[in-house]
């Protein structure tokens, strides 16, 4: 598992230097967005397809470099970071909940979009989409390689799949 050698070099980056980008980029959403520290960790060597009680929010990459960014949260930390988001405390997983989750994901899929891009211009970042259950299964139908990074934020563990090719 991992990025594919030709999209890390048209980033000029690393595997590692790529994974650090994200980390930071990640760091900066949460503490500016909903005032929360993450802590990256070391990458997953296999893919996660198999979910409970989570909320996933994607939203997908298209133009010189394509694939999908996807923000897999436990139900409580959606929770959590959909209350500091509004100001006030959500307690069930409803349209706001969504919408916040999907915000986070298009605001992070926009900064990572530079990573691939000069300007980030020719990449296109799709409306997100956000999908909640108590198990489900998310496979892609990408042949594109993937890096999973697991992050942690108020006790809770959530993971940032990246999946992107040419």
């Amino acid at each position: 598992m991992g990025l594919d050698a030709s999209v890390l070099s048209d980033a000029n980056l690393t595997e590692d230097g790529v994974t650090e980008t994200i980390v930071g980029i990640t760091k900066g959403v949460f503490s500016t967005m909903v005032m929360l520290d993450v802590e990256g960790q070391p990458a997953l060597s296999e893919p996660v397809v198999s979910f409970h009680e989570t909320l996933t929010a994607m939203v997908g990459l298209a133009g010189s470099h394509t694939g999908i960014l996807a923000v897999h949260c436990p139900k409580n930390l959606a929770l959590l970071i959909t209350s500091n988001m509004l100001g006030m405390e959500v307690t069930e997983i409803d349209d706001d909940v969504n919408d916040a989750m999907g915000e986070i994901a298009n605001m992070i899929g926009g900064d990572i979009k530079h990573i691939f891009s000069p300007k980030g211009a020719d990449i296109n970042l799709s409306i997100p989409t956000a999908i909640y259950g108590s198990d489900y299964m998310l496979e892609s139908m990408s042949s594109a390689d993937s890096l999973v990074l697991p992050f942690e934020c108020s006790g809770e563990r959530f993971l940032l799949t990246l999946k992107v090719g040419k």
